[in-house]
């Protein structure tokens, strides 16, 4: 793992987009090694709050923390702690899977059997001397999966990481979140099917920008029961399978 397990404290943290409220002075606090699974409808605020944890945003009031470091003088050290996947799987996509494995592998000083850890890992090894742009969706998801997990990153941020992954693929994914919570990785992580909060050991609700529910995800149904009392919709109106991007969640300022 790179650096120190690590702790996430939101402080009044808003974020807006000309009227547009996306977060609404969100407190949060997510201890370090813990498990936790975003859910709501699209334009509830998850995207905003993963972005702005990562540092691809700008938090327009309040204070982000990571292992006690202010996201705003984030360094090279709390860089190197972080793992993210978004909606773009951030591959340049004329270089092969394997030149982008290798970049990142060299960002963080890592040697080339990093690299083919990563690919097995993520089961991306037949197409490793393909352009990144030529790859399937899912082929896409798991090769930016492989990037962005290759440092052993300690605090790990992914946003819907299952979209486009077929079963074999998404118990695979399952199985690598599991262990890395198991050593101790902080994990937040948004998804739309009930059954993948189940992998967190918290679920947060988010409806207009804020936090309306925390709880324990016991089981699908309890999930699905939660969503609808926040939202006031079913399940599958609140994200449905493949995710709407909100234009405007998604600016980098």
């Amino acid at each position: 793992m790179t650096g120190v397990a690590a702790d996430i404290v939101l402080t009044g943290v808003a974020r807006t987009f000309g009227p547009l409220i996306a977060l609404d002075r969100v407190d949060l606090t997510v201890p370090a090694g813990a498990s936790v699974a975003l859910m709501g409808a699209n334009g509830a605020g998850k995207t905003t709050l993963l972005r702005l944890v990562a540092g691809l945003s700008t938090p327009t009031e309040g204070a982000i923390t990571i292992a006690g470091v202010d996201r705003r003088e984030a360094g090279g050290r709390l860089r190197a702690m972080l793992g993210y996947v978004g909606h773009e799987s951030m591959l340049y996509g004329d270089l092969t899977v394997r030149e982008n494995l290798a970049f990142h592998a060299v960002l963080h000083e890592l040697d080339r059997d990093a690299v083919t850890r990563a690919a097995v890992r993520f089961d991306v090894t037949h197409v490793l001397d393909r352009p990144a742009r030529e790859l399937s969706r899912g082929n896409t998801q798991r090769a930016a999966l492989a990037r962005a997990l290759l440092h052993e990153p300690a605090v790990v941020l992914l946003d819907e990481p299952f979209t486009g992954l077929d079963l074999a693929s998404s118990e695979r994914l399952t199985s690598i979140l599991t262990d890395l919570h198991a050593r101790g990785h902080t994990l937040l992580l948004t998804v739309h099917d009930a059954s993948h909060a189940t992998l967190a050991e918290r679920l947060l609700v988010l409806d207009a920008g804020r936090v309306v529910i925390d709880a324990v995800p016991r089981d699908r149904e309890q999930v699905e029961t939660l969503l609808r009392t926040a939202t006031g919709r079913p399940p599958s109106d609140s994200d449905g399978a493949a995710p709407t991007v909100n234009p405007l969640a998604e600016v980098a300022p």
